[in-house]
């Protein structure tokens, strides 16, 4: 008997409100693994009142019944009704999307520069809270008002402050649901660690924790900034004294906003693992980001322009910026204007202008210290010239062991310079042309090219030994040096030949197919590449902005990934003063439109660009096996229907 198919009319669309998409997707804002990312959320509110200025003090309790509260000295929530929303602004606050005052970045803006950045950061922290309770304190009056699952069930209440009380500031008191976190005790270590890094990053400021319970309570509060913290923070002494510096946008910049710029502390040690931090505005960035990429900018140039100043390179010795950070420690702390991160807990960002901003800073400011402290310029040089005669050695030890009898390899093949697997990659270029703008922007050291003529032939139900009978299939097997092979197999990856093996089509419908019929490749016939971390897939931009001249700003260029981020330049661009109709917005047809220049800047360039990492995420080999066989088989036509109708809705289709 047939089963009968769910019927999908108008009534199956569904529209998620307020709080709902919070409560049903929980991982899509915040970690879930402990509740500290929704704490963190009321923490950074309560720091970005420090950082623009108001407020000295920050406490943290932790009490008895498993609740968390937050209180500090700014200026107060505000509670007066929004000009628009008709309801207490502290409500909107709490119960709206993308409701904040740090979407405001123009002159007279609540926030010039903030952590805050979404707008949906303490609203999360309601909608994941069995109860939260709120006290604003501002302006002669304290607003009162309790929440639960993210609806207001205390609605706002006024009165005068007390004989006694407080002058200003808020307190925001959270009870974790437990529903929605694998555990719901908060990591304590992680949670010191952050409110320690807060006090440092904030000179000045009080930062204290305390413990109902056991009674304890600890105080941070530094003066002497970021070289206190990296020196106490290090396990071995440095051999070359702390580098420390700062730099600033002045208002007539021509390029960054005023205040943009960066604080940071280097520390070079021989031995011991080294202690890397990085934050944006105050907010920790654990996965690094573009920030990172521009200290390391700045470092790799000023130290290469000391070594070369001086002729200190040994003849067939190349230095990599990695020779010159492997030893690096350091302490970052970037003020961005409008940050963009990656993914809503913001582990790392991704503002493409920092990697200028950050190094514009960091190399003069080295060069001067390098050439005022030779000796010293010196000893640095050799650790660095040290780590990349090792590289090479290692490298070419790796190329001895190949040996003979290696492939003849594919005659369109442009390979890279480096046998070092830890910085070479492949990219696999849909099409001659863009093949040909990216031999001519790519980093002949350690990017290699393989333009593939058409579409790849899909693989899903093809024999392994008639695999080589596809001349494209058979190219790409033989640039990598890795065998085709099955899930149990143990193949020799010795002959590997890039660690990054990259597929690079366009960013249009074909371009996705093509994207599709590589990574079944991969992982039907090469899954041990996927398994051990080898194969990427790069995202190159659908759309170019150009941003005219404006007062001293010079015009600049911007890209975008999708529909999405182009709204975000064109806002940008409007708070800036150029309204959007005076951009010019390009969208690129395919990467052949690319001239060598773009390619790199979007697409190649390890600084700049997005390299996303294949990896098989929730589902075991066995599911992600059926589910490709329903999109890729060739007897699965009434499946792939079935899919289609069900999910087809969800699905944004390019045309």
């Amino acid at each position: 008997m047939a089963t009968k198919q769910p019927e999908y009319s108008e009534g199956s669309i569904r529209v998620l409100k307020g709080l709902e998409p919070v409560k049903q997707r929980p991982g899509m804002y915040t970690r879930t693994d402990n509740p500290l990312h929704i704490i963190q959320e009321v923490i950074d509110n309560a720091a970005d009142e420090a950082l623009a200025g108001h407020g000295k003090k920050i406490t943290v309790q932790l009490h008895s019944d498993a609740s968390i509260s937050i209180e500090d000295d700014g200026r107060g929530i505000p509670f007066g009704m929004h000009p628009e929303e008709k309801a207490p602004v502290i409500e909107l606050v709490f119960t709206r999307l993308h409701a904040g005052g740090k979407f405001d970045k123009g002159q007279g803006g609540a926030y010039s520069f903030s952590g805050g950045l979404h707008g949906v950061g303490v609203s999360v922290t309601n909608a994941l809270a069995k109860r939260m309770e709120v006290t604003s304190y501002r302006e002669g009056q304290v607003a009162h008002l309790v929440f639960s699952g993210g609806d207001v069930v205390e609605k706002l209440k006024l009165r005068k402050h007390e004989a006694g009380e407080r002058r200003q500031g808020t307190v925001v008191r959270v009870w974790p649901d437990a529903k929605y976190f694998e555990s719901a005790n908060l990591p304590l270590q992680e949670l010191i660690h952050l409110l320690r890094s807060k006090a440092v990053l904030m000179p000045g400021v009080s930062v204290t924790l305390a413990q109902e319970k056991s009674k304890d309570s600890q105080t941070w509060l530094y003066k002497g900034g970021l070289s206190d913290y990296l020196t106490q923070t290090l396990s071995h002494d440095p051999f070359i004294p702390l580098f420390e510096g700062e730099g600033f946008a002045d208002a007539g910049h021509e390029t960054y906003a005023e205040g943009e710029g960066a604080a940071w502390c280097l520390a070079f040690t021989e031995d011991g693992s080294p202690v890397r931090e990085s934050y944006v505005n105050l907010i920790p960035t654990s996965a690094g980001g573009t920030h990172e990429s521009g200290l390391r900018d700045g470092l790799f140039n000023a130290v290469k322009s000391f070594i070369d100043l001086h002729a200190l390179l040994p003849k067939g010795v190349k230095l990599l910026p990695e020779d010159v950070f492997a030893r690096a420690s350091f302490i970052l702390s970037a003020k961005v204007l409008d940050p963009q991160f990656q993914g809503q807990i913001k582990e790392r960002l991704n503002s493409r202008d920092a990697v200028r901003l950050v190094s514009s800073f960091v190399k003069p400011s080295l060069d001067l210290w390098l050439n005022a402290h030779v000796d010293y310029g010196k000893k640095l040089a050799e650790l660095v010239i040290r780590a990349a005669q090792l590289r090479q050695k290692a490298g070419q030890k790796v190329e001895k062991r190949k040996g003979s009898g290696v492939a003849v390899l594919p005659g369109k093949l442009t390979d890279c310079e480096s046998r070092d697997l830890a910085h070479n990659e492949i990219f696999l270029v849909e099409g001659d042309s863009a093949g040909g703008s990216a031999k001519m922007g790519r980093d002949k050291e350690s990017q290699a090219i393989l333009p593939l003529r058409g579409k790849v032939l899909n693989t899903w139900e093809v024999e392994r030994d008639r695999l080589f009978a596809n001349n494209e299939v058979h190219d790409i097997a033989v640039a990598i040096g890795v065998d085709p092979h099955g899930p149990n197999d143990e193949p020799d990856l010795s002959g590997l030949r890039y660690g990054k093996v990259c597929i690079l089509s366009d960013a249009d419908v074909d371009g996705s197919h093509i994207q599709v019929l590589l990574l079944t490749l991969f992982f039907r016939h090469f899954p041990k590449l996927i398994e051990t971390g080898h194969v990427y897939v790069a995202r190159p931009p659908l759309f170019r902005v150009d941003v005219p001249a404006r007062g001293k700003k010079p015009a600049s260029k911007a890209y975008a990934l999708d529909e999405g981020e182009l709204t975000a330049i064109l806002d940008k661009s409007a708070k800036e003063g150029v309204p959007r109709e005076k951009c010019s917005i390009s969208r690129f047809k395919g990467l052949g439109e690319m001239n060598a220049e773009q390619l790199w800047d979007t697409t190649l360039n390890p600084d700049t660009r997005r390299l996303l990492p294949v990896q098989l995420g929730v589902l075991d080999f066995a599911q992600t096996e059926g589910m490709i066989t329903q999109l890729m088989g060739k007897g699965e036509a009434a499946a792939r229907r079935e899919l289609m109708e069900l999910h087809g809705d969800t699905i944004e289709i390019d045309v």
